[in-house]
């Protein structure tokens, strides 16, 4: 499956959001994370598309969705789910979020009393701390960042992104998730996604993990080097109905380092009775 552009899209209340479809069955939507895109599904896409509609998108900010300079915080992303959903005729599809996905997921879930099948999460931001340092230097010199050349940023991004797979990216993989980010639009919306990257979205949450009955699936990489696992062990503690999955030799970008392997986790658990 190449990277072609999103057939589709929809006018939330907080900007256009691009999104597309593939296969037959019941509904799964794909949520990605930061700084990633529709993209970064394209191994998982087809072979789940063999027994169910998978809807997938690009967030508000991200990838061929509209960047606009206002908002695109994890406290609007929620909403632009339900937006989605609503828009798509979704009573209570599966759900599976990588990173940022997984904290929009359990907001929605949470915030939005938006029920789903079964809940599928990917190394999410969920648990406090988070946000590497390079977060907190956005944060205080954005307007610095948005001024640096073209290929310096190109430069930042693609070391940035690096560090987040277990295996070294290849050239198109590579290409593939840099490329939104280019260009004077580009580069504006990476920072302003960053700098609006707050902890107060997972707290107001967290409280309330353990109040999650529907069926959920954590999943892992050993190697995350941005969220250790051992953070995925305590988010486990806190979901009652949580059953968790370790990937070895995969970082934070499971679906790049190890597609085969999560896709057969991903099945075994879509296919097993609640």
């Amino acid at each position: 499956m190449e990277h072609v552009k999103l057939r589709k899209s929809f006018a939330s209340s907080f900007g256009k959001i691009s999104y597309d479809f593939m296969g037959e069955g019941p509904p799964i939507i794909l949520v990605h994370g930061t700084p990633w895109s529709s993209f970064n599904w394209r191994h998982i896409i087809p072979a789940l598309s063999q027994w169910f509609t998978v809807y997938y998108y690009d967030l508000l900010g991200y990838g061929q969705s509209d960047k606009p300079e206002g908002d695109v915080s994890l406290g609007v992303q929620n909403k632009i789910l339900l937006e989605f959903l609503h828009h798509l005729e979704l009573n209570k599809p599966i759900v599976i979020g990588h990173d940022f996905g997984g904290t929009t997921v359990l907001r929605t879930h949470l915030l939005g009393k938006q029920d789903f099948e079964k809940m599928i999460l990917i190394d999410p931001v969920a648990l406090a701390p988070w946000g590497s340092p390079f977060f907190s230097h956005v944060n205080k010199y954005e307007i610095a960042f948005q001024g640096i050349p073209e290929y310096i940023h190109e430069s930042i991004v693609s070391t940035y992104v690096q560090g987040a797979a277990y295996k070294t990216l290849d050239k198109e993989t590579l290409e593939g998730i840099v490329s939104p980010w280019l260009g004077s639009s580009g580069q504006s919306g990476f920072y302003r996604q960053i700098a609006q990257a707050d902890q107060r979205y997972t707290d107001e949450i967290e409280p309330f993990y353990n109040d999650i009955r529907d069926p959920v699936l954590l999943i892992w990489g050993e190697q995350d080097n941005w969220i250790p696992i051992e953070k995925g062990k305590e988010l486990r503690d806190k979901i009652e109905t949580a059953e968790f999955i370790s990937i070895p030799n995969a970082g934070h970008l499971v679906q790049e380092d190890q597609p085969a392997e999560l896709v057969s986790h991903i099945l075994k658990f879509l296919f097993t009775k609640a």
